[in-house]
């Protein structure tokens, strides 16, 4: 049976980024991290979009309703200013919440910063895709992702990532395995495909 490969929408969240004052650094940094976290084959379908709410909607809906993005991540505009209007575009397009997502993500990040409390980061189910919005900084995204080890390489804190392959199976989306030395991903036995 071929394998299927899963398409992934990256989407970075910035006013000045878009609009070519600075570099985007969104995401590079999400692809190099998933080329390096997954062992699936997976094709990137990426988007450098401004703070603007109908924007971040219609560019949701279109990476999973019109390229059938199986996951999307976002970056950037989940932070409580003016312009930030990442998690109430996300939550709009949704069918279902996944709460977990974020509460996982701000446990995370408050072993660096006390700040990590105000951030909004939410997660959603679209028809059979699961969208993510990830923080804006580069290595806050890693350290969300794969979570934290101590000295030795032993798990301390779960990244969100872990559960991502299982939630992807229960929706019907493609399997995908992930790299354990990067992140183990957890199915219960009975969902773990043979090699």
């Amino acid at each position: 049976m071929e394998e299927k490969i899963i398409k992934i929408g990256l989407i970075s969240i910035s006013d000045r980024a878009s609009s070519g004052t600075y570099e985007d650094k969104g995401i590079p940094s999400l692809r190099e991290w998933l080329d390096h976290a997954l062992v699936t084959p997976w094709e990137c379908v990426p988007y450098l979009i401004p703070d603007e709410r109908e924007v971040i909607e219609s560019t949701l809906i279109k990476a999973v309703d019109d390229e059938r993005c199986s996951l999307v991540l976002t970056t950037g505009g989940t932070g409580p200013a003016l312009r930030d209007v990442t998690p109430e575009a996300t939550l709009a397009v949704g069918e279902k919440e996944m709460p977990g997502f974020g509460e996982q993500m701000r446990q995370i990040s408050l072993n660096f910063v006390p700040t990590a409390i105000l951030s909004r980061q939410v997660a959603v189910i679209r028809k059979q895709s699961l969208i993510v919005n990830l923080p804006g900084q580069p290595k806050s995204i890693a350290q969300t992702l794969e979570g934290l080890k101590d000295p030795s390489g032993n798990v301390k804190v779960h990244g969100i990532f872990a559960a991502v392959p299982y939630c992807l199976d229960l929706i019907g989306a493609p399997y995908i395995e992930t790299d354990p030395a990067i992140v183990q991903s957890f199915r219960p036995k009975s969902a773990v495909k043979p090699g």
